[in-house]
């Protein structure tokens, strides 16, 4: 199968590279991982500018028509260069709004983790509905940068089962909390909050592959970033009159990166075509990808960040940065351990059925 980008695609990956290049510089992060939003909201307003913050949605709503795909390119970029924008949440929640002719007014954030033992796929928040009006109560935890969002996209679990609902922003109450990768995520609690269905237990099933796979195009750009990092780092650094990058041991640790990075980058690929043709085999495609960006992902930083020595624990270096987002992205939705359970019990349910 090729997974080459297409001309579109690699359009968008060029014109992404040339603006976080720009823009997502270490000054500037450093800079907005201090801000009360921990937001970029001026490298937010040139992607959307540039036509890329709305690149996945349909053209009649004002998109380019590119879907998950374009999105992910989008994303990967985002992970090279670990830039503090909420694009990934904000993208998905897009997409699953304009598929149910939903035109949200500002950014969306979305609601889709609680606090263990919840599993992803079954939210304890519950949907009632009550004199024509259905209300959510229950926990939603570390939502992805919930300041300016006008509305949060949430799972909650109805009489029906797993579902999403769109609630207004205004007047929720949040518990700000900050993240490994030093982003603002807020816990969202609700109590009896008016929200609006948007999609039942399929809706809501095949939003969650969506930022799962979204969150593995994140990982793969924070891989190739790492890799790159380390790359130019050990090239330039000298011991014993030559560079570090001439040493066997520090060569054997890039090419298992190399390598790791090759694998994320294929089941990701296969995982997006999946979702896109709708295939029989797109969940166990998504659980492999996710396997593969959470376990490869935090052995490609854990790497990284160690052949850089002592510098790779210095915060003014951006090594450190690289491994917050890996070790971040490797436990949302459930880390490695979880994804290959989940796993193993669909190809079991998959040979029963057989």
């Amino acid at each position: 199968m090729d997974f080459h980008l297409g001309e579109e695609l690699a359009a968008v990956r060029d014109l992404a590279r040339d603006i976080f290049t720009d823009q997502a510089t270490t000054d500037r992060i450093r800079e907005v991982e201090a801000s009360p939003t921990g937001v970029d909201e001026h490298l937010w307003a040139e992607l959307a500018k540039a036509g890329l913050v709305d690149i996945a949605l349909p053209e009649d709503r004002g998109g380019a028509g590119l879907g998950l795909a374009g999105l992910c390119v989008l994303l990967e970029e985002q992970g090279r260069a670990v830039a503090p924008v909420p694009l990934w949440s904000a993208g998905v929640a897009a997409l699953a709004l304009a598929e149910h002719g939903v035109l949200a007014e500002g950014r969306t954030a979305l609601a889709l983790e609680e606090f263990a033992p919840a599993e992803p796929d079954a939210p304890t928040c519950t949907a009632t509905l009550e004199n024509g009006s259905w209300l959510l109560s229950g926990t939603k935890a570390v939502v992805p940068s919930p300041r300016g969002a006008a509305a949060v996209l949430v799972s909650a679990t109805s009489v029906d089962g797993p579902g999403l609902f769109l609630v207004e922003a205004d007047g929720l109450r949040w518990e700000l909390a900050e993240t490994t990768a030093r982003g603002l995520s807020a816990h969202l609690h609700l109590d009896r909050a008016g929200a609006r269905p948007i999609g039942g237990a399929e809706v809501f099933r095949r939003t969650l592959q969506r930022a799962t796979v979204a969150l593995s195009a994140v990982q793969t750009g924070v891989m190739k970033g790492a890799l790159a990092l380390a790359a130019g780092y050990l090239g330039e650094r000298h011991q014993f009159g030559r560079p570090l990058a001439t040493f066997q041991a520090v060569q054997h640790q890039l090419a298992d990166c190399y390598i790791d990075v090759e694998a994320v980058d294929v089941t990701l690929w296969q995982a997006i075509t999946a979702l896109a043709d709708d295939a029989p085999d797109a969940d166990r495609a998504v659980l492999v990808a996710k396997w593969w960006a959470d376990q490869a992902g935090l052995d490609v930083v854990h790497r990284t960040q160690h052949v850089h020595g002592g510098i790779g624990v210095d915060i003014d270096y951006p090594a450190h940065r690289y491994f917050l987002w890996g070790k971040e992205i490797a436990g949302t939705f459930g880390g490695a351990a979880a994804a290959l359970a989940d796993l193993g019990a669909h190809l079991a349910a998959a040979e029963v059925t057989s």
